[in-house]
């Protein structure tokens, strides 16, 4: 079976082809954590999931019963993360009833790059390189540990 062989976007068809997908996805991420815990790793592994962009909630294209799309949505997003030093059994950040903006918690690329960095023993604002006579870091001169997912 080859994996993904119909694309990840949902621009189309996405009652059948989200539960295929998922279907592709869940029992290999369910299955990767469950190794790792059962092997003592999952306390110093860092598991992060997540896609490029959120999906809004409304439809895209024709509606029909079984066949309709999502739109690409650049505000809001879920990740997952596991292991690591991450609270688990959490959920963080909150979007409004439309799925639409964010509500509550927040979190900036450059905080999620701080925190997964912070978890993975690396201190964001040491970790710079200099280029055209600047300093760069990957979190730019913004980012924050988000306090709340770390255990």
């Amino acid at each position: 079976m080859q994996l993904f062989h119909q694309g990840w976007d949902q621009h189309g068809n996405l009652p059948g082809g989200i539960r295929r997908q998922c279907s592709q996805t869940d029992q290999g991420s369910g299955a990767l954590i469950a190794d790792l815990k059962q092997r003592g790793l999952l306390d110093d592994t860092l598991v992060v999931w997540g896609g490029e962009f959120g999906r809004t909630a409304y439809c895209q294209g024709q509606m029909s019963k079984d066949d309709y799309g999502r739109d690409h949505h650049p505000r809001c997003f879920s990740i997952w993360m596991a292991g690591g030093g991450v609270k688990a059994g959490q959920v963080y950040g909150q979007t409004d009833e439309f799925g639409y903006n964010i509500v509550d918690n927040p979190v900036h690329v450059h905080d999620l790059h701080a925190t997964m960095m912070h978890l993975m023993g690396v201190d964001h604002e040491r970790m710079t390189f200099k280029f055209q006579g600047r300093h760069y870091r990957l979190t730019d001169i913004a980012g924050k540990v988000v306090q709340g997912v770390v255990a």
